[in-house]
């Protein structure tokens, strides 16, 4: 696969990705309460839920987005369900948007205080710098720093599985000869990929990469699969430690095990790298919604503006973090899963994909 192609096909899943995976999911929170609690085969079939729907709605996503060149959240939803349906929607994505800067806020002052041992706040301080640097850097700086990070990860996570297989092997293997498959295991992983799905529309602006349709759908499928190998890797890690059942911070619980203070040392310095990426994501989403919209209305972006969006949204995730990592996950993901499976995942497979079939009809006549 060539250049072009590889930044035309995965660049948008690992966009995906790396938005997905900061907070909760870095930690281990997220898959540990969404798919450990359903036992390692429980898990995985979870797991293989999420694949399918993430997947499927990234590739017909991606190609409404190409064929009707809408490149910003609010024009998406505005060409798919009009001005009410882009309203809905919206709300529950600041809702999300606020939940997740809290998760990321959160999860930065659990990391610093519980594994570093310095105080919560520089945590928090060193995210926020991070996330404010990339967004005022602009699109180009935002594409390849988060590209260049999903490389990364998956080589430091790959790393982190292969070892704790073979210290943990004994223990994951008998988890898998139980065989477990708790009750709701498809339920949770329907609800964890659906909270997530606000998270695509977040990464539009890579679709403009894609030349054809085939292009969009093909870097659609492939973001599912992209956004949830690390999360299988995770799971099967956490398996082989008992203790990272209920724990804040499940990953934490892991190290304590392993005592080897290098891949301790790169594992933070990704983590913290995903929770810049997932909140910058947000951040530009909401970003380009605004600019775009002040910019229909003025005819220019003032100069300032995305200065101010960033300032704002960075202040109101420190501000939420302060209900704690675990009490927004469990309080506020679930109810927001709905949300987006209604507003934006049903409209999507029922009027975009009827919408992109009656553009592809009038093509051909």
């Amino acid at each position: 696969m060539g250049k072009i192609n590889r930044k035309r096909l995965l660049v948008p899943g690992f966009l995906f990705q790396s938005i997905v995976i900061g907070g909760g999911y870095g930690t281990g929170a997220e898959i540990s309460q969404y798919f450990q609690h359903s036992g390692f085969v429980g898990g995985l079939l979870g797991m293989a839920v999420t694949t399918v729907i993430w997947s499927v709605l990234c590739a017909v996503t991606f190609a409404f987005a190409r064929a009707f060149q809408v490149y910003d959240y609010r024009s998406m939803m505005r060409r798919l369900t009009g001005e009410t349906g882009q309203l809905l929607f919206e709300l529950s994505y600041i809702a999300l948007m606020l939940m997740v800067l809290g998760v990321v806020n959160a999860t930065a002052a659990a990391m610093a205080s519980h594994l570093l041992g310095v105080p919560p706040w520089c945590g928090v301080a060193a995210v926020s710098l991070g996330v404010a640097a990339l967004v005022l850097g602009g699109t180009e700086a935002i594409e390849k720093a988060l590209s260049a990070w999903s490389y990364v990860l998956y080589a430091v996570y790959a790393v982190f599985a292969v070892i704790c297989l073979r210290r943990f092997g004994g223990t994951i293997g008998a988890e898998w000869a139980v065989q477990e498959i708790g009750s709701g295991w498809a339920l949770r992983g329907a609800q964890y990929a659906f909270y997530n799905l606000g998270c695509v529309p977040l990464v539009l602006y890579t679709v403009r990469q894609c030349r054809s349709r085939t292009d969009a759908v093909l870097s659609g499928l492939l973001a599912g699969v992209i956004g949830v190998v690390p999360a299988a890797l995770l799971l099967v890690v956490l398996v082989g430690v008992p203790s990272t059942v209920g724990a804040e911070v499940p990953v934490a619980e892991v190290f304590a095990a392993l005592q080897l203070p290098w891949l301790y040392a790169a594992f933070e310095i990704v983590l913290f790298g995903t929770l810049i990426e997932t909140g910058t994501g947000f951040l530009k989403a909401i970003d380009d919604r605004i600019e775009v919209a002040v910019e229909q209305r003025l005819g220019f972006v003032p100069r300032g503006l995305r200065g101010a969006v960033t300032v704002i949204g960075v202040a109101s995730g420190i501000a939420v973090s302060g209900f704690g990592l675990t009490a927004i996950i469990e309080k506020g993901y679930g109810s927001l899963c709905w949300a987006f499976a209604l507003f934006f995942a049903l409209p999507m497979m029922t009027l975009g994909v009827w919408k992109l079939l009656g553009k592809r009809q009038n093509r051909n006549k």
